[in-house]
């Protein structure tokens, strides 16, 4: 009966969001309402493990983020991976507009290992936070061990409408462009709604072209994503190698567009990869986070600041407008899913057709997706193992 009773709660609070969200027509984002009301949750009267007495325990959110990345894969073509380059130097050079900023200015107001032990989860996730917890705590720096994680919960609830806002500025400039030169797109991309046809594989008779084949198929190429990530010694993150053959297993025909949601189950997986990542706000409470709000806040704002200047700067040089820049940088303070749910969320308002959105998405989706892998799949790893030999 307590399994059903807390999904049905981890549940109402995504459909909360949802519904927020389209009440504002995304000026609020539904992840920064859901996760809302996770933390006022959690510093009240829910159990710390609701997600996982849920349904959306470790176990299922590590194949769910494999199968999800895969079908991302599914929704691009190697022409358009490749032409992310841009969008991945814009993130990480914010990044260091973060890093430049907070160290040179945030060492002048506060003690040196505080800036140290806030800076790594601001340019990236929960990963970040908890080697730099980890850090600390080798170290015998208790006084700031609950730093890092409080500045990715709170970083993270600033960073959700800060984000939604600079996508819908970018949204309306492409709109606008798309009505007035009256560009003509691919009515059969992955990336639009026109069509829901699905494709035959294998050439196989359509009552062979079940739920079941479609996974079986993505979680092929995730077992050999992962299982290459293994060879290679995790020199390449796995979650990219996971987008990557995603691509590569669509191009060749081997996985139809937008698999998962022709197998009826993204919206389950991704429902519970989004519970997992708002539980992971339940490692501070209000105690803690008032005795080192002063820090975070400023911290915050300066990393911001830096990240905002260094995008605006090379905006330009990138062929990218001022917010698609910004918006690449601000992927490090998230990363997947919400990367993905924000510019969804974002473009389904902006636009007001079907063709309206599907061109939102075909520019903006790809460069959000691989800033988030290059800042918080990638570069935060590296900052934190590197901030942690300057501790």
């Amino acid at each position: 009966m307590s399994f059903i009773i807390f999904f049905t709660i981890v549940m109402l609070f995504m459909l909360i969001g949802e519904w927020v969200s389209a009440a504002t027509k995304a000026y609020i984002p539904s992840i920064f309402v859901t996760a809302i009301l996770f933390v006022i949750g959690f510093w009240t009267i829910l159990p710390k493990d609701i997600v996982s007495q849920a349904s959306f325990g470790t176990n299922f959110v590590t194949i769910c983020i494999s199968l999800l990345l895969v079908h991302l894969g599914t929704l691009m073509n190697l022409r358009e991976l490749i032409a992310q380059w841009k969008a991945v130097c814009i993130a990480l050079l914010g990044v260091i507009g973060t890093l430049i900023l907070t160290l040179a200015v945030g060492t002048l107001i506060f003690n040196w290992h505080t800036v140290v032990a806030a800076v790594p989860p601001l340019t990236g996730g929960l990963v970040a936070a908890l080697l730099m917890t980890n850090g600390l705590k080798a170290e015998g720096i208790t006084a700031l061990v609950a730093l890092p994680v409080s500045m990715f919960v709170l970083h993270s609830v600033i960073g959700y409408p800060l984000t939604s806002y600079m996508l819908k500025k970018e949204g309306r400039r492409l709109v606008a462009k798309f009505r007035k030169e009256d560009i003509q797109i691919d009515e059969n991309s992955p990336l639009t709604t026109l069509s829901n046809s699905t494709t035959q594989v294998f050439n196989l008779p359509k009552e062979f072209q079940t739920p079941a084949f479609i996974l079986v198929r993505v979680a092929i190429v995730a077992l050999i994503s992962n299982g290459f990530a293994a060879l290679i010694h995790n020199a390449i993150n796995p979650n990219v190698i996971c987008l990557i053959f995603g691509v590569i297993a669509h191009q060749l025909g081997f996985l139809e567009s937008n698999a998962l949601k022709q197998a009826g189950v993204f919206n389950w997986l991704m429902y519970g990869l989004l519970a997992y990542v708002f539980e992971q706000l339940n490692l501070t409470t209000p105690a803690v986070m008032g005795n080192i709000i002063l820090q975070i806040v400023v911290l915050i704002i300066l990393g911001l600041l830096g990240m905002f200047i260094a995008s605006w700067i090379l905006a330009k040089p990138f062929g990218m407008s001022g917010p698609m820049a910004f918006s690449c940088s601000l992927t490090a303070l998230f990363g997947f899913p919400a990367d993905y749910i924000l510019t969804t969320e974002i473009c389904h308002s902006v636009a007001e057709n079907k063709k309206e959105e599907a061109y939102l998405l075909e520019n903006i989706l790809p460069k959000m997706l691989v800033g988030g892998f290059a800042t918080v799949s990638v570069a935060s790893v590296i900052i934190a193992s590197v901030f942690l030999k300057l501790l």
